[in-house]
């Protein structure tokens, strides 16, 4: 058995992690799968995924803050289209996640909740999603 979907996303700025554990879980109940693995793709090469704190919003905004830092937009990068930070805030993050899925629900500890991270928006953005 297995399950395909495609969820749509539409973020709102240029840097943005957005919570997707809902959509997950519901696309999981959906689903109908009981045991298995949920895997997600993020098809875009300026956005990201991870897992990490949702119960604080001022950790994604530390992430968000400190990959500025590292990753600062106007740093005289070579690719014409002026988004290098962003290719390389999603580089860092990596396109895909396994979640294992367990009595129908996704396996998650009690702080973590799954993000897709815009780093290039706003911007209308895909998840691709297989439970088998």
């Amino acid at each position: 058995m297995k399950y395909n979907k495609t969820i749509n996303i539409k973020t709102s700025s240029r840097d943005e992690f957005i919570n997707v554990t809902g959509i997950i879980r519901s696309c999981i109940d959906e689903s109908g799968i009981k045991d298995g693995i949920c895997h997600l793709f993020n098809p875009h090469t300026t956005a990201g995924l991870t897992i990490n704190e949702q119960a604080d919003p001022d950790v994604v905004s530390d992430i968000i803050r400190q990959m500025d830092k590292v990753f600062p937009w106007n740093n005289h990068y070579l690719h014409g289209e002026g988004n290098s930070a962003a290719h390389m805030k999603a580089s860092v993050f990596g396109s895909s996640l396994a979640i294992l899925v367990e009595q129908g629900k996704p396996v998650l500890g009690t702080w973590q909740g799954i993000f897709f991270c815009e780093f290039d928006g706003p911007r209308s953005r895909k998840l691709n999603m297989k439970i088998v």
